[in-house]
């Protein structure tokens, strides 16, 4: 007995792949409508085939090296971490770097002219990270920069020296003008006195060892000249201006 034939399915049905119709998709107003993914922190790599930051994969990224340096009396370390940094890790690896070298590198003879050099060297790694972009498609979130280095504790170790130095030369100035030497005072005629080293005169009792020379006031009468063997004190020594002869007494 012969089968009936089937008959054959007519496109165009409700559950026909082709023909069926297509629900339409909800708009920008719809349910469900989560609108344009941008890159987030963990989205794909806006430049593929590009290397992007060390430590957290956001691009872009600068190649930079970011040294530090520690001095231990004799010994001593230098530290280097290279790039490639994204904007935020790579302006938290300088000041993290900087800010160690700023205490721990001034422990040693040789430490004291490299940790100044050292601290200059980052400030190149620096400039280029500030020019860069706000990361993005990192695998990981990227590092918090922190502070600015010149508001953290260790900035001090470099300021204060400096600030002292700065400070040191007018204080110094301003002791020489107010202190200054004693200025010596006139002498007499009759008075005795010693020298107490390139002709600085003390007034010494007249009967004591120590005694040297006799002041004496030239006489007017003849042009004011001092005897064989007087010497002259400084003008200084002279209330007029006139110069006192002074006679050894031994």
């Amino acid at each position: 007995m012969a089968t009936p034939p089937q008959p054959q399915p007519q496109h165009g049905g409700p559950y026909d792949p082709y023909t069926a119709p297509v629900p339409p998709r909800s708009g920008p107003s719809g349910p469900g409508y989560a609108g344009p993914q941008p890159y987030g922190a963990y989205g794909a790599h806006p430049e593929p085939g590009r290397y992007g930051c060390r430590l957290c994969g956001a691009w872009p990224a600068a190649h930079a090296t970011v040294r530090g340096h520690q001095g231990m009396i004799v010994l001593m370390r230098f530290l280097s971490l290279r790039g490639p940094f994204c904007r935020d890790c790579g302006l938290a690896t300088y000041r993290r770097m900087s800010s160690d070298t700023l205490w721990q590198g001034w422990w040693g003879p040789l430490s004291l002219f490299i940790t100044p050099v050292t601290l200059l060297m980052n400030l190149g790694p620096r400039a280029a990270f500030r020019k860069l972009a706000p990361p993005a498609g990192g695998h990981r979130p990227a590092l918090d920069p922190g502070r600015p280095l010149w508001r953290r504790p260790p900035v001090l170790l470099l300021l204060v020296p400096l600030l002292l130095l700065v400070l040191a030369i007018p204080v110094l100035i301003l002791i020489g003008a107010v202190v200054g030497d004693d200025a010596p005072r006139p002498l007499t005629s009759g008075q005795c006195v010693r020298n107490t080293g390139d002709w600085q005169l003390v007034v010494a009792d007249c009967g004591s060892a120590s005694a040297e020379y006799r002041v004496r006031r030239p006489s007017p009468a003849t042009g004011g000249p001092c005897g064989p063997g007087d010497f002259l004190a400084h003008p200084e020594y002279s209330a007029d201006g006139t110069l006192n002869c002074l006679t050894p007494l031994r």
